[in-house]
């Protein structure tokens, strides 16, 4: 049976606490030691000079043994005063032997065999050692071996191990206050630096319970305050960044499935019309109930019907290659030349509208044709400038007056084509495609309804904009596109443009 992970957070608390145990410990450990060993140093010393005493004051300043210490032929040092309890001595002075300690009680008590068989093992070198004596615990003894005697003094370590014990109770009880606190703060801490970390899993979980397959997505979850300062923050604003990627993908791919319904539904909407044509006209024929000039008549409009499709069809695959955002061809184009070739057809193809041309005058009376280039596409801006004066023309009555005027601004060459017609209504969506006005600027025969549209897509495909204005009497549609020079400016010096002298 496998066991459930910990959470990252349970985890990191643990391992802190871990952490904080073992420094704890250690310090522990190292701080203990320290004091053993001071405690020990300052033994010794005490020690030594017990040792230094009991030799000295044995031999310069005898006085009789006690009768509480059973002592062969000789003296013991234990009697003399100033001794501290657990003090012992053995000393073996020729033939005499003198063995005993001092009790809790300040009474010497004589040593065991046993203890004395440990006490002369002793190396008598004159340093401190540690020995352990059956019935009185742990020792700190000095032997030192004189040519007339032996002598060995201990000090007992009781009170150095009941210090050291104390300690360590004191130290374990601190430790384990300090862990359970580090754990708590830590448990806080970890708590709120992980916090985005559950924003960034929610935020996830959010975008995986939504459907992405089809439709109009939008991924309005992100994960608030990633700092990129921090890793979580990194982390988030890494999640922000890849959802900001795949809300634009699936932006695109909506985009472009919108493209396809789009040009699915005009084409079946508008080929609809003429197909019923050419098969009524083709079955007419077929009947053999036409002849002659009737059926001459019947070929024509099959014929006209065909290069009207045509047209639709090239029209709408040239809006698709826009909508799919194809690049056009990039050259110098000049708009005063574009705009002067379109007003010459359009009094060529209207001569009872009243055409004219206001381009900019120089000091000398001159065309003036700075600012007027653009980098594009030049037969699609041609197209443009043809469907808005074909608009102009189709949609106005005779005697109508349609100025086109080309200016430059600073950044931009602009083109304006204004008529003094009788307007268009507020509510027609003249740029959408296949849209319908009102009697006065019905479709004529042969046209797509795709002029306007196909305009706006070509000047924006060039970073342009087109905006119409319209009341009885003025209709202006202005068409702004980047000056070449501009571009330029632009691409070496990002930033304003210098003013021009």
């Amino acid at each position: 049976m496998s066991h459930r992970p910990w959470p990252l957070r349970r985890r990191l608390v643990v391992l802190v606490a871990l952490l904080a145990a073992t420094v704890i410990a250690s310090s522990a450990v190292a701080s203990t030691l320290g004091l053993r060993q001071t405690l020990i140093g300052q033994l010794d010393g005490q020690l030594v000079l017990v040792a230094g005493r009991a030799s000295d004051e044995g031999r310069d300043r005898p006085r009789e043994p006690s009768d509480d210490l059973p002592v062969v032929g000789g003296r013991s040092p234990l009697d003399f005063p100033g001794q501290r309890t657990g003090t012992l001595t053995y000393q073996v002075v020729g033939d005499v032997v003198i063995a005993g300690v001092i009790r809790e009680d300040f009474v010497v008590s004589s040593l065991t065999d046993e203890q004395v068989a440990v006490l002369a093992d002793v190396p008598r070198d004159g340093r401190p050692r540690t020995v352990d004596l059956p019935g009185l615990g742990e020792y700190r003894v000095i032997a030192t071996e004189q040519p007339d005697a032996l002598r060995v003094s201990g000090l007992a370590l009781t009170e150095v191990n009941e210090t050291l014990a104390a300690y360590v109770a004191r130290q374990a009880l601190v430790g384990l206050a300090g862990i359970a606190v580090i754990a708590l703060l830590g448990t806080w801490l970890i708590r709120r630096e992980l916090r985005p970390l559950q924003a960034v899993a929610a935020a996830a979980t959010s975008v995986a319970n939504t459907p992405l397959d089809r439709g109009a997505v939008t991924l309005p979850v992100r994960v608030e305050d990633a700092n990129p300062a921090t890793e979580v923050g990194q982390v988030g604003a890494a999640l922000n960044t890849l959802l900001g990627h795949v809300e634009t993908s699936l932006e695109a791919r909506h985009r472009s499935e919108q493209q396809v319904r789009q040009f699915v539904a005009d084409a079946s909407h508008e080929l609809r019309t003429p197909l019923a044509s050419i098969a009524g006209y083709t079955e007419l024929i077929q009947s053999g109930q036409v002849s002659g000039d009737e059926a001459t008549h019947a070929l024509t409009r099959i014929a006209q019907e065909s290069s009207r499709m045509g047209l639709l069809v090239e029209d709408l695959l040239l809006l698709a290659r826009l909508d799919a955002g194809r690049p056009l061809a990039t050259a110098p184009v000049d708009l005063t030349a574009v705009a002067a070739d379109a007003v010459t057809d359009a009094h060529a193809a209207a001569p009872h509208h009243h055409w004219r041309l206001d381009l900019p005058l120089d000091a000398d009376g001159e065309v003036d044709l700075t600012g007027t280039v653009v980098t594009g596409d030049e037969d699609r801006l041609r197209q443009v400038l043809g469907n808005l004066l074909t608009n102009a023309r189709v949609h106005t009555p005779a005697g109508t007056t349609v100025v086109v005027t080309v200016r430059a601004t600073d950044r931009e060459a602009i083109v304006t084509v204004e008529d003094d017609g009788p307007g268009i209504p507020p509510e027609l969506r003249v740029f959408d495609r296949f849209a319908r006005g009102d009697s006065s600027r019905q479709r004529a025969s042969g046209s797509t309804g795709l002029g306007l549209a196909i305009a706006r897509a070509v000047v924006e495909a060039h970073g342009g904009t087109i905006e119409l204005a319209s009341r009885p009497g003025a209709t202006r549609v202005s068409v702004r596109l980047p000056r070449a020079d501009a571009l330029t400016v632009s691409r070496r010096c990002p930033g304003p443009s210098p003013a021009r002298p």
